[in-house]
C-alpha cells in the first residue's frame, strides 16, 4: 500500500487545486449548496424554478364589488409585475450571464433569449395616431455565434477550465519467445499495473501547460532482469506558448469581453420591452376611457332620439304634425342605438383586451373573468404645449435611445471580435519545453546480485517517488515550430468580410441616429398636430351643442321641423365621437413623444431595478367612497 501513497496524495492535491480554481467563479444562479456542495457543484445542474402564472397582490386590491378600479399609474405597475412578455424579457439577463460563463470557460457565444415582443393594441384605430409613433430601430440583440450554433472565427479559443484525468490499467500478457538468450525462457509471461494522472490547463495570454504523472509496476517470469519485480515512473511537464497566431489576451478573451457586451445589451434589451408594454398599456388605458365617453355620448343620443319619438306621437295624436315625423324619428332612434350597441361592444373588447395585458393568465383569471375595468383618470390635456427646443430634445433622444445605446455596443464588439479575427492572418509560430524527471524501483531478483549501484534502485514506491522528486534522472527537451499556410485566402477572406460587416453596422448606426431626430421631430409635429385636433373637435362640439339647443326650441315654437332636429342629434353624436377621438390621439401622441425621447420609464417613475424584480414598490391608492359597481355596459333603451 505505501507504493500508492505519493500517487494518492498527489490525486488529493490537484483535486484540492481544480476546485479552488472552481470556487473562484461567480455563480449567477441557484447550484448545488450544502454539505459537500463544493464538489458536488460543477457537475449538477443548476435549478430554475418553474414559471409562475399567479398575478401580483395589486391586481387583486384594486377589486371592488365586481370592479377593477385602476389608475394610469396602477396600469403602469400591473404591466411590469404581470405582463408577460415582460416577464419573458426578465430572463434574457440570466441567459446572458450564462453564456458569460460559457465564454470564460473558453466556449463559444450562443444566440439566446426571444426577441422584442410587440405591445398589445386596441380594439379599434379610433384614437390611434400611427403617424407620430417613433420607428422601430435596428439595434440589435448581442453579437454572437447565432442560432446557438457554436461557431468562431479566427484562432481557436482555448479551453480556459483546467482538465484532471486519471486512468488506472491492469494486464497479464503471455508471449512465446524464440530468443531465449534475450529473455531467458521460451513463455514470457508479463503482469503490469499502470496509473497515470494528468492535469492540464491553458491561459488567455496563449499559454497551455500539462502535468502528467504516471507508474506502471511490472512483474516478469524472466530470469535475466536485475529488478523483479519492479516499478517505472516519471513526472512530466509540457508547456506550449503561441508567439504569432492565438497570441495574447485580446485574442483569447476577445468572447469574455464581447460578452459583457452582451450582458449590457440584455439589460438593455429588457428596459426596450418594458418601455414598449408601458407604452401599449397606456395606449390601452386611454382608449378605454375614450370608449366609456363614447358609450355616454351613445346613450345620450339614444334618449335624445327616444325623446323626440315620443313628442312626435303626441303631436301627430292632437294633429300637429304629419305621420310621416314618427317614422323619421323611429328610423333616427333605431340608428342611435345601433351606434350605441357597436360603442358599448368596442368597450367591452377594449376590457378584455386590457385585463389581458396586466394579466400573466389573461381574462381566464378568476379575478378578471367577470369584473369590470373602471378608469379613475381623465385624459390629461394642457392649456397650452411647453415651449422646447427640437435640437436639446434629439440630443436627449440621442442619449436615451435603447436601440443606439444597443448599436453602439454590438460596434464595439464587433471591433473586439475583429482583433481575433485579424490575428488568424499571421502564421502559427509556437515554442515549446519540456521537462521529464524518470525514476526506477524494485526487488532484487538474482541476476542484480553483485551488480554496481544496484542497491541505489532497490526499494518500495517511496524511493520511486524520492527519485523523481530529486531528479535523479532528469530529461529536457525544447524547441519551436513554424506552419505558415501559402496564400492565406481564407484567412483574408474572413477579415475583409467582417470589415465591411463593420462598416455596414456603423452606416446603420448612422441611418438610426438620423431616424432618432426624424422621430423627435415628427413626435413634436404629432403633439401639436393633436392639440389643435382636439381644441378644433370641442369648439366644434360645443356649437354644435348650441345649434342642437337653439334648433330644439325653434322646434317647441313650430319655427323648425323634427328631421332638422335629428339631423343636428347625429351632428352632435359624430362631434362628440371627434372630441373622443382628439383626445385620444392626444395621450397616444404625448407616449409616442416619450417613446421618441426615450423617457417613457423616468416620466412614469418606474426604475429597471423594481423591472426587474417584478415588484414596483410605489402603493396603489383607490379614491374613498367610491361608486356602486355599474353594469357591464348600459343597455339599449327600448322605444
Amino acid at each position: 500500500m505505501r507504493q500508492y501513497r505519493t500517487s494518492i496524495t498527489l490525486i488529493c492535491l490537484l483535486l484540492l487545486l481544480n476546485f479552488s480554481a472552481q470556487a473562484q467563479s461567480e455563480i449567477s444562479i441557484q447550484r448545488v449548496d450544502g454539505t459537500f456542495g463544493w464538489l458536488k457543484r460543477p457537475y449538477t445542474p443548476a435549478y430554475v424554478p418553474p414559471i409562475s402564472l399567479n398575478n401580483s397582490s395589486r391586481l387583486e386590491s384594486l377589486v371592488r364589488a365586481g370592479n377593477l378600479y385602476l389608475s394610469a399609474q396602477d396600469v403602469v405597475a400591473l404591466a411590469i409585475e404581470n405582463n408577460i412578455d415582460v416577464e419573458v424579457q426578465r430572463y434574457t439577463p440570466l441567459l446572458a450571464q450564462e453564456v458569460l460563463q460559457r465564454a470564460q470557460a473558453g466556449g463559444a457565444l450562443r444566440s439566446v433569449g426571444l426577441g422584442i415582443a410587440a405591445g398589445p393594441q386596441s380594439v379599434s384605430l379610433q384614437g390611434v395616431s400611427v403617424t407620430s409613433t417613433p420607428t422601430t430601430l435596428s439595434g440589435g440583440a448581442g453579437v454572437s455565434s447565432g442560432g446557438g450554433i457554436v461557431t468562431q472565427l479566427g484562432p481557436p479559443i482555448p479551453s480556459l477550465d483546467p482538465v484532471l484525468f486519471f486512468v488506472e490499467n491492469f494486464q497479464h500478457t503471455t508471449v512465446p519467445q524464440n530468443n531465449t538468450v534475450v529473455t531467458g525462457t521460451t513463455g514470457l509471461v508479463l503482469g503490469t499495473r499502470t496509473f497515470e494522472s494528468q492535469y492540464s490547463q491553458n491561459w488567455d495570454f496563449g499559454l497551455s501547460g500539462v502535468l502528467t504523472y504516471q507508474s506502471v509496476r511490472t512483474s516478469i517470469n524472466s530470469p535475466l532482469y536485475n529488478l523483479n519485480p519492479y516499478t517505472t515512473g516519471f513526472l512530466d511537464l509540457q508547456m506550449t506558448q503561441s508567439l504569432l497566431q492565438g497570441f495574447g489576451r485580446a485574442v483569447n478573451d476577445r468572447n469574455i469581453r464581447v460578452q459583457k457586451n452582451n450582458v449590457k445589451v440584455s439589460d438593455l434589451q429588457f428596459k426596450l420591452q418594458v418601455i414598449t408594454t408601458v407604452s401599449a398599456a397606456l395606449n390601452l388605458y386611454w382608449d378605454l376611457i375614450s370608449f366609456r365617453e363614447d358609450v355616454l355620448a351613445r346613450q345620450r343620443e339614444v334618449e335624445a332620439a327616444r325623446q323626440l319619438l315620443e313628442d312626435n306621437r303626441k303631436q301627430v295624436q292632437i294633429g300637429a304634425l304629419a305621420e310621416i315625423e314618427i317614422t323619421r324619428a323611429e328610423s333616427q332612434f333605431y340608428t342611435a342605438q345601433q351606434d350605441l350597441t357597436v360603442s358599448q361592444t368596442n368597450l367591452t373588447q377594449q376590457e378584455t383586451v386590457l385585463k389581458n395585458a396586466l394579466s400573466r393568465n389573461g381574462a381566464a383569471s378568476p379575478t378578471l373573468a367577470e369584473v369590470h375595468v373602471i378608469p379613475l383618470d381623465a385624459i390629461p390635456v394642457p392649456q397650452a404645449e411647453p415651449a422646447r427646443n427640437i435640437e436639446e430634445l434629439v440630443q436627449q433622444a440621442m442619449q436615451n435611445r435603447v436601440e443606439l445605446q444597443q448599436g453602439r455596443l454590438n460596434i464595439q464588439s464587433n471591433e473586439m471580435n475583429l482583433v481575433g479575427i485579424r490575428n488568424s492572418l499571421k502564421p502559427t509560430l509556437q515554442a515549446f519545453a519540456e521537462l521529464t524527471n524518470n525514476g526506477l524501483t524494485g526487488d532484487l531478483a538474482p541476476a542484480g546480485l553483485g551488480q554496481p549501484g544496484i542497491g541505489y534502485l532497490v526499494g518500495g514506491y517511496g524511493n520511486l517517488a524520492a527519485q523523481i522528486f530529486r531528479r535523479n534522472f532528469p530529461s529536457y527537451s525544447a524547441g519551436f515550430s513554424l506552419s505558415i499556410t501559402l496564400r492565406n485566402r481564407a484567412a483574408q477572406s474572413d477579415y475583409a468580410t467582417s470589415m465591411l460587416e463593420l462598416r455596414q453596422n456603423q452606416l446603420n448606426l448612422q441611418k438610426n441616429m438620423n431616424q432618432v431626430r426624424v422621430d423627435v421631430q415628427n413626435a413634436m409635429i404629432g403633439l401639436r398636430q393633436a392639440r389643435v385636433r382636439y381644441e378644433a373637435a370641442l369648439k366644434a362640439r360645443q356649437l354644435q351643442q348650441q345649434t342642437l339647443d337653439a334648433d330644439q326650441k325653434k322646434l317647441g315654437l313650430g319655427a323648425t321641423t323634427p328631421y332638422q332636429v335629428i339631423q343636428d342629434q347625429r351632428d352632435m353624436a359624430t362631434a362628440v365621437s371627434s372630441e373622443v377621438q382628439s383626445m385620444a390621439n392626444y395621450s397616444h401622441a404625448r407616449i409616442a413623444l416619450e417613446q421618441a425621447l426615450g423617457t417613457t420609464l423616468e416620466d412614469h417613475g418606474v426604475t429597471l431595478t423594481e423591472a426587474l424584480s417584478g415588484h414596483v414598490s410605489r402603493k396603489s391608492e383607490l379614491p374613498a367612497n367610491l361608486p356602486p359597481a355599474t353594469p357591464e355596459t348600459p343597455q339599449a333603451v327600448q322605444p
